[in-house]
């Protein structure tokens, strides 16, 4: 009892001086700006969302656009979507891993039970030695060949372990492994970010080439009767062969700018399905033969610079593996020290198993164990130098993610506003060519201009429509740039979504 209580004295005497070796972490502190600088450049257009400071960004930024489609398509990603589920895969992965790293500061108990039998060769060794068993006393050479015989022996057991973790190394150990898994649910988030942002481009490039098609199918229209009405012309001797040959070319060229927005149409169709975790084909008939673009909020909430560490997933990634890296240095710098242990055996053993449970049938055995590296040829020490560098790397990484999400606002910004200056210069360019048109064929029709004077006018008109259109979708695009830049998406759940906060979709 005395020795168990000395032990026990130890134990916690240890247990109390024990530290942990290594850098404590400290969270990382990037110098942002008090403002966004593409504030200052924004230009009062009606076309261009209006950005404030005053709120921070809209969480599920693509109810803003107030598209119910788009509602549901994001809805059904987050629940459906293959690479987010393998994500979350990664998440129970990495927590499998905390729970192992967090056992090796526990104690281990192994249970045990054996039979075997023996043949202990006495009688070799007897003669070994030149003894002369048989001239001995009988009561010696009833023992010697009474242990001359195979024996059973039956035993059961307990081995029991327990690694003192001194200086930190089996904690550190821990820290770095809850950091990982930490990396692992914001490497979930992250990815569900982009995908939001992916599925609204697709949707919009969608909806912009179904409109891209009704513009051209109306200027096909438009041109048959610009047709008729030049072969009409002809036949009362109006107009020549030339300006007939004109038209019909004219028709023909807008007929081959069709199957290309089909192609669009097709791909981002296509894409959608397949981010949804269904089949290429599965939404064909979903999206009905036309469609426009929706219409940009009013009012965009951009935030502070100084909360965007808190949004971005990423930055929140590299903090954590910048966590790791420095809980790291404190497990190689550990491994520079002794490691003690307890280790103890208690079981009972016997000849018969009728006495296996007797009490006078026990064995034990208990003591600490010191391992103390003393020659490793350098290769402790190097793991440390390696483990510092590498957290100097994530260091690094983090403060460059810090700044490349800066720049991404900083750039969503200003493409916001400048492609909404350039939308608005073209919606004005389409009204006066459209209006020029009606002129020049009015003109026409009157028999006051030839027909490559309203050609002209017309491909200009056509040219303008298009480019407006794109400039619409670019514009849309730019703003779902933006959004994922601001880092949104990914805080909550939804209301009347599939997916749960972790990633699994419900049932």
């Amino acid at each position: 009892m005395r020795s168990a209580r000395s032990l026990a004295a130890c134990i916690l005497t240890v247990a109390l001086v024990a530290c942990k070796v290594g850098p404590n972490f400290t969270p990382p502190e990037s110098p942002v700006p008090d403002k966004y600088a593409g504030m200052k450049s924004a230009v009062a257009e009606v076309s261009a969302p209006t950005t404030s400071t005053d709120s921070p960004p809209t969480s599920f930024w693509w109810q803003q656009f107030h598209d119910a489609q788009l509602d549901h398509l994001e809805e059904r990603a987050a629940a459906g979507n293959l690479d987010l589920k393998a994500a979350f895969l990664r998440i129970v992965e990495a927590r499998e891993q905390l729970q192992s790293a967090r056992a090796q500061g526990l104690p281990s108990l192994d249970a045990s039970a054996s039979y075997s039998r023996e043949q202990l060769g006495l009688a070799g060794i007897i003669k070994s030695q030149h003894i002369d068993a048989a001239g001995g006393s009988s009561t010696t050479a009833g023992l010697i060949s009474s242990l001359e015989s195979p024996v059973n022996l039956y035993q059961l057991g307990f081995d029991a372990s327990w690694e003192l973790d001194l200086f930190g190394k089996v904690r550190r150990s821990v820290e770095a492994a809850d950091a990982r898994s930490a990396g692992a649910v914001e490497s979930r988030n992250d990815l569900l970010v982009s995908l939001e942002a992916e599925v609204a481009q697709d949707y919009f490039q969608l909806r912009a080439g179904q409109m891209l098609r009704t513009v051209v199918g109306d200027q096909i229209a438009a041109q048959r009767e610009v047709l008729d009405l030049t072969q009409n012309r002809q036949q009362h001797g109006l107009a020549g062969e030339a300006d007939v040959d004109s038209a019909r070319a004219q028709l023909f060229t807008l007929q081959s700018e069709l199957p290309p927005y089909e192609q669009s149409i097709a791909t981002s169709r296509h894409a959608l399905a397949v981010l949804t975790g269904q089949a290429p084909e599965a939404m064909d008939a979903e999206f009905g033969e036309s469609g426009d673009l929706p219409a940009l909020p009013a009012v965009l909430p951009v935030g502070l610079p100084s909360t965007l560490a808190r949004r971005r997933p990423d930055i929140r990634q590299s903090e954590t593996a910048l966590h790791a890296a420095t809980a790291q240095i404190g497990v190689s710098v550990a491994s520079l020290f002794p490691d003690i242990s307890l280790t103890g055996t208690f079981g009972l053993r016997s000849l018969n198993p009728g006495y296996l449970f007797d009490w006078d049938s026990k064995f034990y055995t208990i003591g600490p164990t010191i391992s103390i590296p003393i020659f490793q040829g350098g290769a402790l020490v190097s793991n440390v130098r390696l483990s510092r560098a590498l957290a100097a790397e994530a260091a690094l990484n983090y403060r460059r993610t810090v700044l490349n999400a800066l720049e991404e606002v900083e750039n969503g910004l200003t493409d916001l506003h400048q492609n909404a200056a350039r939308t608005a210069a073209l919606r004005d360019t389409v009204a006066a060519d459209q209006h020029a048109l009606d002129i020049d064929l009015d003109a026409y029709r009157h028999g006051l201009l030839n027909y490559i004077s309203v050609l002209t006018v017309q491909i200009q008109m056509v040219q303008a429509r298009q480019q407006l259109a794109q400039a619409l979708l670019t514009q849309n695009t730019d703003l779902v740039k933006l959004y994922k830049a601001l880092g949104g998406g990914w805080e909550d759940v939804p209301a009347n979504s599939d997916a749960k906060p972790d990633g699994s979709a419900g049932n």
